[in-house]
């Protein structure tokens, strides 16, 4: 017991010490730390150009919506051409997003949010396939979890820089995020010239291909999907809810901060108990849990909500690494495609969420849209039900037939493992 505690604990880090993951890690942070900045933006966009709650939504859907379109497409170039220019993914968001707040009407910004989710979309698949084939096998969840953590990270706190850009120079403030994604940028398109990433290249094209089982990967994908509709919802829209609630940027940008750093925390840990219990359990107690917390969150309001919140970033939205790493499993050989697909898909539901819980608080208010998306956790946990086991993942994710038992292999060596839990060929 004591030695297999010790292995659990010098996997993890081992993962943290990976400096190739680390960079991957702070670009995937650098990335969504625009996406977190969109939010706090919001209650000056409704001043600005007159906006009600669904119309400001549009400009969450612009970015979120064409950022998810986009991945399996960027996916499937990544899987077929490489990722080498991952950086200029990054450079292409923050150019755009800086021009944002300079935008003379609100087609042009929603157009502006648009391009800077293009770049976002395309970062995205090439990332999680670099971070994957940077994964050791043992570790997956772990590893993956980690990496996803600094785009969790990044959400968290862009709402804090947002209220300090926006409150010295308002909406212009957009302008400075040109430099954290321009220096982060050349760092990565530097830094993937090393050995340790042409290595991870060579193992991503030596990933033996297999068919795909579509049951499975449609639930994975479609509880990604659910899961995606509730977190976007409750996340875009704390900040109005607490300004109209009177609270100022100084309590609603940490507070949304708080939120999105607790469920970094429980994305490292449910991916260390993921490896231990198995991700199906994991999956199903986190989301249960998420119900009283988010009654909680919706309905005691004030200094509380740093509690209740966190514990709703805690539970609900800790899990997207154990999805996306599911995925790429299941698409064996396919990992970026299969990284676009449920991050793709998952984002855009995501992203329609936004101004459909928008058109509800203008009917019934913030408070009561808000709670209405306990139901949508309870349809999760409904297809959280469906998930495959870990036996049935690793039959499914073997070469070969996949509807039958395959024979006992013989261990392979840590450099015969490929990317994201498949299996290349013992080495003759």
């Amino acid at each position: 017991m004591a030695s297999t505690q010790a292995r659990e604990r010098s996997g993890r880090l081992a993962a943290l010490r990976n400096g190739p993951l680390t960079l991957l890690m702070l670009g995937h942070f650098t990335v969504d730390m625009y996406a977190g900045l969109l939010p706090v933006f919001y209650p000056l966009l409704t001043k600005r150009f007159d906006l009600d709650l669904k119309t400001v939504g549009f400009v969450a859907l612009a970015y979120t919506g064409l950022a998810s379109i986009s991945q399996p497409f960027f996916g499937w170039i990544a899987d077929r051409y490489g990722t080498r220019f991952t950086g200029l993914t990054l450079a292409w968001t923050a150019v755009s997003f800086a021009t944002l707040g300079f935008a003379p009407s609100f087609p042009i910004l929603v157009l502006l949010a648009a391009a800077a989710g293009l770049g976002s979309g395309a970062f995205h698949p090439l990332g999680a396939l670099n971070a994957s084939a940077l994964i050791p096998e043992g570790q997956r969840n772990t590893a993956m979890s980690v990496y996803v953590t600094g785009g969790t990270l990044g959400v968290a706190v862009g709402p804090l820089v947002g209220a300090v850009l926006f409150a010295v120079f308002g909406v212009r403030g957009t302008a400075l995020m040109i430099l954290p994604g321009l220096s982060i940028a050349i760092w990565l398109l530097l830094g993937m010239r090393t050995e340790a990433f042409r290595a991870a290249s060579t193992r991503k094209t030596a990933a033996v291909r297999g068919p795909i089982p579509y049951a499975p990967l449609c639930v994975v994908v479609g509880l990604m999907m659910v899961r995606m509709w509730a977190i976007f919802g409750i996340s875009a829209f704390i900040p109005i809810w607490y300004a109209e609630l009177g609270y100022g940027p100084g309590f609603y940008g940490p507070l949304a901060t708080t939120m999105l750093l607790a469920s970094a925390v429980g994305a490292v840990g449910t991916g260390s108990l993921a490896d231990r219990y198995g991700r199906r359990s994991v999956i199903l107690w986190t989301l249960t849990l998420s119900i009283p917390a988010l009654i909680l969150f919706t309905t005691l309001t004030g200094p509380i909500a740093f509690v209740t919140g966190a514990l709703v970033g805690l539970l609900a939205a800790s899990t997207a690494p154990l999805l996306l790493v599911l995925a790429q499993q299941l698409m064996r050989g396919r990992a970026g495609m299969a990284s676009g697909l449920i991050l793709g898909l998952g984002f855009v539901t995501g992203a329609i969420g936004v101004p459909v819980i928008g058109a509800l608080a203008d009917a019934v208010g913030i408070a009561t849209a808000l709670r209405t998306q306990v139901l949508v956790l309870v349809l999760a946990i409904g297809i959280a039900w469906l998930l495959p086991s870990e036996a049935k993942i690793r039959a499914l994710s073997e070469p070969g037939d996949p509807s039958r038992a395959p024979a006992p292999l013989p261990a392979a060596k840590p450099s015969d493992v490929s990317v994201a839990g498949s299996e290349a060929p013992a080495r003759r």
